[in-house]
């Protein structure tokens, strides 16, 4: 829990003061209502650690709303639900279902954040629209969810339902290719995905633009994430020779490409997206491995931002580490569902489901990456894509995101 003096400051120094009440208002009393958020995150597996960083931030957000009473009347309470599992060594998007099952049948939870991978997205979304659930997921990137050709799928009740405070892979891979032609000026490359939902569909994207830019694809293959051996592919692609690898996936693939990759083809260009921009990704794939790897993340840089200062500083003393950027999206996303929440409340409407979604399609909230509003299919307006490469810096822990991703600057708009 943060002291009220800190939320103050968080609050103030993200300009949304005025949004969510002034910290420092009387307790909350034994009467007020309380309005519960569901909260989908893969804890379990591969991607445990920076799951729990966005857990952290979330838990902050909501706990500076409470104790600064930013919703008068109200409390905010939190379900917490992991849609990894231990068979999956992962996100399992069955288990990802199942939690929102869970959330919809439960009449008090009104809004829900997550999930944090887009395969979990896939599998949750149809089952939110039919409980009209609306959702703002902080990390995961895969477009087709919002894309209005996939509506009946994604959103059989018709209205939008998913909102993201991260742009999406329509940008993030194409834009990496962008980098990867204009700027490290690669003639060819080779595809790889790790066959999940996310992975996928931003190597298709990355796959795309970087063909019209003139790059050469020598050739493409899909991993199993839970196969220990990628040597024969990584043979093969030695033998072609290409100037860069680029990997769609996240970390259970992730870590054993960069030490197989390390060994077979060591000086190639390797790059991937968000799903290997993270402390699992560092501490799994470990140096000199992962070293020179270059990665995006679908959001601005700020950790390094004056204007995030107060809420890292407060990370930093609560948590004992440092926040990442997605730590950043998580804790703005929070906010903007306690902005849809308050603006509910005041306006003398009962706090449902309904009512929740209808106010986060107006959101325009002040938060630490800039007002987050969404366009008409629950898409942030914002399409930043940011590019870093691994640079050890022995003087910090080998696992801070925020200290081992140089960051290199944003990636050319495709």
């Amino acid at each position: 829990m943060i002291t009220r003096r800190a939320a103050a400051q968080l609050f103030a120094t993200t300009a949304v003061t005025a949004a969510l009440g002034a910290a420092g208002a009387a307790p909350a009393r034994a009467a007020d209502k309380v309005v519960k958020i569901g909260v989908d995150l893969s804890l379990t597996g591969a991607d445990a650690q920076g799951a729990t960083r966005q857990k952290d931030a979330i838990q902050m957000a909501f706990d500076a709303a409470n104790q600064g009473s930013a919703v008068p009347g109200y409390q905010f309470e939190v379900l917490w639900l992991d849609d990894g599992t231990a068979t999956a060594g992962q996100y399992d998007p069955a288990q990802a279902a199942t939690n929102a099952r869970k959330m919809v049948s439960d009449p008090a939870v009104v809004g829900a954040l997550g999930p944090e991978m887009s395969g979990a997205g896939k599998a949750m979304t149809p089952i939110l629209s039919q409980g009209g659930l609306a959702t703002i997921t902080q990390s995961s990137t895969n477009p087709d969810i919002t894309n209005p050709k996939f509506a009946a799928q994604y959103r059989p009740a018709g209205k939008p339902i998913y909102f993201r405070t991260v742009t999406t892979d329509a940008y993030q891979g194409p834009n990496m290719a962008n980098f990867y032609a204009e700027t490290l000026k690669v003639k060819s490359v080779y595809i790889l995905d790790d066959s999940g939902a996310f992975g996928v569909g931003v190597a298709d994207t990355f796959e795309a633009e970087v063909k019209k830019k003139g790059v050469n694809v020598v050739g493409r293959d899909r991993l199993d994430p839970k196969a220990a051996d990628y040597t024969a592919i990584l043979t093969k692609i030695k033998s072609l020779n290409p100037d860069a690898i680029y990997f769609g996936g996240v970390t259970q693939a992730g870590v054993k490409l960069a030490k197989q990759a390390y060994d077979i083809v060591p000086k190639m260009i390797k790059g991937g997206p968000d799903g290997v921009t993270s402390s699992d990704f560092l501490s799994g794939g470990g140096f000199p491995a992962v070293e020179g790897w270059y990665t995006s993340i679908a959001a601005p840089h700020l950790t390094d931002d004056t204007k995030a200062e107060t809420f890292v500083n407060s990370f930093k003393g609560q948590f004992g580490i440092a926040p990442d950027d997605y730590c950043i999206t998580s804790y703005d996303a929070s906010l903007v569902m306690i902005d849809a929440v308050k603006r509910v409340a005041a306006s003398g409407k009962p706090v449902t489901r309904e009512a929740v979604q209808a106010a986060l399609m107006t959101s325009k909230v002040p938060t630490i990456q800039g007002t987050v509003s969404f366009d008409a299919n629950g898409d942030l307006a914002d399409r930043t894509v940011s590019v870093f490469q691994i640079t050890k810096d022995a003087s910090k822990p080998l696992d801070d995101v925020a200290a081992q991703y140089k960051y290199i600057g944003v990636a050319p708009q495709a």
